[in-house]
């Protein structure tokens, strides 16, 4: 590639990272300021070419390196590419079409596309975009997509927060029809442009199936339930005697009722909030065998991470004073910016203020749809941990 093609950017530093965010405060400002989302030819303090990348002087990420090969353009061609080789890792190495057919497509630096996450469910792809890089070029994204699903539906939205941090503007079409995919044998329906991220968590897809082998003859509560996947599975794959699911949102209660109906599983969904609730439990010395404990995401603020451990830290606490001595609880975190090592700590901690002991059976993360580059831990962003509590 001829790189007078391309605007050049320039670093403030030597590179000798190959992490693909570059912040602002590394980067020279550019005399002519390329659009948000441009592709740029990458060059460091030393006057060396070393990436090749979109470019958004609006944004804390700068810029966001697809390519280190100075002989590989980002065109068309590139994220066929990208995205071929991602479907492939799913298809041919994962072999996930004879489990599902609801998966992650491409997991953003996970796949080399950073900005860029795509889910599949059924014939129905949802593409999230997090920069303005992937939203810029997102019509050679489609063609790629249409490349490898053939006659596939397209549902395409950007969080506010992100097109605000991106400085690029997007208004979600309307809702499309809900797809109805298949995991394990079980039915759910998806159900993007409800406000629940992409529709369905395909993250979990692995974690719900352990989670069934340990259910049997048992009473589960899956606290914040969203759409019913642990508790369904409990049901109608494990063979619990009783579940109960409760969440704060009707509106994911009624899409949660309507999976367990697709199922034939008798789960009681009630609308509650987790803390009000699990008080009242433990008060009357109500207990559960299996608890399933699985928030939304608490914060995406770094100054916010002291006050999100001590959230987890009393849900965790409450949710343990509901367990039967020798029951299972499933606690998560799909806060990124909380790392494991400090997700465990929290574990010990609410432990501890709880007055019982946890033995803990299995550390989990998302299924290997959701791969992560060894040099971009941040893609590591599900904490899931199975355990004993007595």
């Amino acid at each position: 590639m001829n790189s007078q093609q391309l605007p050049v950017v320039r670093l403030k530093i030597e590179r000798k990272s190959n992490h693909p965010w570059i912040f602002q405060k590394m980067v020279e400002k550019p005399e002519v300021k390329p659009r948000p989302g441009s592709i740029v030819d990458i060059v460091d303090a030393t006057e060396h070419w070393v990436g090749r990348g979109f470019y958004n002087g609006h944004s804390r990420i700068a810029l966001r390196v697809l390519t280190e090969d100075f002989e590989e353009a980002v065109d068309e061609d590139f994220f066929h590419r990208r995205i071929a080789e991602a479907v492939s890792l799913r298809r041919e190495v994962l072999k996930l079409d004879s489990v599902s057919d609801g998966w992650r497509v491409v997991h953003s630096e996970g796949d080399g596309l950073s900005g860029l996450v795509v889910d599949r469910y059924g014939d129905l792809l949802v593409v999230e975009f997090f920069s303005a890089g992937a939203f810029r070029h997102r019509e050679w994204i489609y063609s790629a997509l249409r490349a490898q699903f053939p006659g596939c539906r397209f549902y395409a939205f950007a969080e506010e927060h992100v097109q605000k941090q991106e400085s690029f503007d997007f208004r979600a079409p309307e809702a499309p029809e809900p797809s109805v995919i298949t995991e394990y044998g079980l039915k759910f329906r998806a159900s993007p442009g409800s406000g629940h991220k992409t529709g369905f968590f395909a993250d979990q897809r692995d974690n719900r199936e352990y989670l069934a082998r340990l259910c049997e003859g048992k009473t589960v509560l899956d606290i914040c339930c969203n759409s019913g996947g642990f508790a369904i599975y409990a049901k109608a794959r494990g063979g619990a005697s009783e579940v109960t699911g409760i969440d704060l949102d009707e509106e994911i209660l009624e899409i949660a009722r309507k999976n367990a109906y697709l199922n034939d599983a008798k789960v009681k969904f009630t609308q509650s909030d987790l803390f009000p609730y699990l008080r009242d439990a433990a008060a009357r010395g109500d207990e559960w065998d299996v608890v399933i404990l699985d928030p939304a995401k608490l914060t995406r603020d770094r100054e916010q991470v002291i006050s999100a451990l001590k959230k987890y830290n009393d849900m965790n606490k409450l949710a343990m004073s509901v367990v039967k001595p020798g029951g299972i609880l499933l606690t998560c975190s799909c806060t990124g910016l909380v790392g494991e090592e400090e997700f465990l700590d929290m574990i010990r901690r609410a432990a501890f203020f709880a007055g019982r002991q946890v033995q803990i059976l299995k550390v989990a993360g998302a299924g290997a749809d959701h791969p992560v580059m060894a040099h971009v831990k941040e893609s590591r962003y599900l904490k899931a941990v199975f355990c004993r509590v007595f």
